[in-house]
């Protein structure tokens, strides 16, 4: 994938499987966190300020992630797991057949957001 200029372009230049999933987090971002700007930053969409990314999320061939602070992972591991979803130090991923719910969503965005203070 090119650096996307937009979520728009990122959306549209995933494979077509993950653009629904996409579509989805932006959208629950985007209610969660309603005075964040819509940013690019580390060659993938996400929400913030100025340089602070609160979220962040990205299509790969057969999933997605979800990336926020390690402490936003951390304080919700257990709601990950019960999604049966994949943690990593800084994100969740989930695909078409392990969708991320928009509760999580929101949980992860608000719990990064107070990491950082904003």
């Amino acid at each position: 994938m090119t650096t996307p200029i937009d979520h728009d372009a990122y959306i549209a230049a995933a494979p077509d499987p993950l653009r629904p999933l996409l579509g989805q987090v932006r959208a629950q971002l985007a209610r969660t966190l309603p005075d964040a700007e819509e940013i690019i930053a580390y060659n993938m969409p996400g929400f913030g300020f100025g340089k602070s990314v609160i979220a962040g999320y990205a299509a790969f061939s057969k999933q997605c992630g979800l990336y926020v602070s390690h402490g936003a992972i951390a304080a919700h591991a257990d709601d990950i797991a019960a999604e049966g979803l994949k943690p990593t130090k800084m994100g969740v991923t989930f695909s078409p057949g392990k969708p991320i719910s928009d509760a999580l969503i929101a949980k992860l965005a608000l719990a990064a957001r107070r990491d950082l203070g904003l």
